[in-house]
């Protein structure tokens, strides 16, 4: 992860969040008053934003202490601790929020990613991720689905050209796609190509693509198309799979699977921050 441009999305969330100042603390305790809350989990997952804990206090507070419990990847069950923070109250309090969002949603994601690459367990397929992220965080979720045991697919728009049903459409065929791009792109640059039907399956083999694929085909059709691929081009499903059908994409023998669900669809892991009085438990667990 790019801890620069982590530094620079953290500034921006905190700035949209605290504004001129935070009311509630500023009102109520001084910057000299000190205290420590902990993060624990109220759901179980795996735990991802470790970084996040660690950079996002510090810079709030160069003085904030934190001890993480817990690494990025690890499973996380009900009542685990995963992280004690202390320091000055109003800095605690200032940066609790947005860090705790951030940590949710990357901790879903990669519990999401690792549920998907178990379903897949004794199949060759790869599970990888998509662009269907929120805008300013896909360096993010992309992290956490690599936290959770599957793979990146692109980044953006510039580092793979990836052509799907409009871009055909507007050149005329695959052929002439793929040709076009061919000649105008350097050869570190992979080229994918969306199909729909055996023709233009074949198609893309005969332009010679990089990787295949299949859009919205069933298990049953990628497993009998497959054999007309050679090994040389990468094969990949998508659209349409989702954690009840994704075992059966898996045994069809492509190599990659694209699941947006991973990023699009997240329900935040439940994870909160809680002051912790010395002795005490938090909601009955140590």
């Amino acid at each position: 992860m790019n801890k620069i441009k982590l530094q620079t999305m953290l500034k921006q969330f905190f700035n949209e969040d605290i504004g001129d100042g935070d009311l509630s603390s500023e009102l109520l305790f001084t910057s000299s008053d000190k205290g420590s809350f902990t993060f624990y989990a109220k759901e179980a997952g795996i735990f991802c934003g470790a970084e996040i804990i660690q950079t996002g206090f510090k810079i709030l507070d160069s003085s904030i202490e934190v001890t993480l419990l817990k690494r990025d990847g690890e499973k996380i069950e009900i009542g685990d601790e995963i992280a004690v923070i202390e320091g000055s109250l109003q800095s605690l309090l200032a940066g609790e929020r947005v860090i705790l969002n951030l940590v949710q949603r990357m901790s879903s994601i990669a519990t999401n990613a690792y549920k998907a690459v178990e379903l897949t367990k004794g199949t060759n397929a790869k599970i990888c991720d998509t662009r269907k992220t929120i805008p300013g965080l896909r360096m993010l979720d992309k992290y956490a689905v690599r936290t959770g045991g599957a793979y990146n697919h692109r980044s953006g728009l510039y580092d793979c050209i990836m052509l799907k049903d409009n871009h055909i459409s507007f050149a005329g065929s695959i052929s002439r796609a793929v040709s076009d791009a061919k000649s105008k792109i350097g050869h570190t640059v992979k080229i994918e190509v969306e199909i729909e039907s055996k023709e233009q399956l074949i198609e893309a083999i005969e332009a010679k693509a990089d990787i295949i694929m299949f859009d919205n085909r069933s298990p049953e059709e990628i497993r009998n198309w497959l054999p007309f691929v050679p090994s040389s081009i990468i094969t990949e499903a998508s659209g349409g799979i989702t954690f009840d059908n994704l075992k059966d994409y898996a045994k069809s023998g492509v190599e990659f699977i694209s699941l947006g669900a991973l990023t699009h669809s997240v329900k935040a892991l439940d994870i909160s921050a809680l002051v912790q009085l010395k002795g005490e438990k938090i909601n009955g667990y140590h």
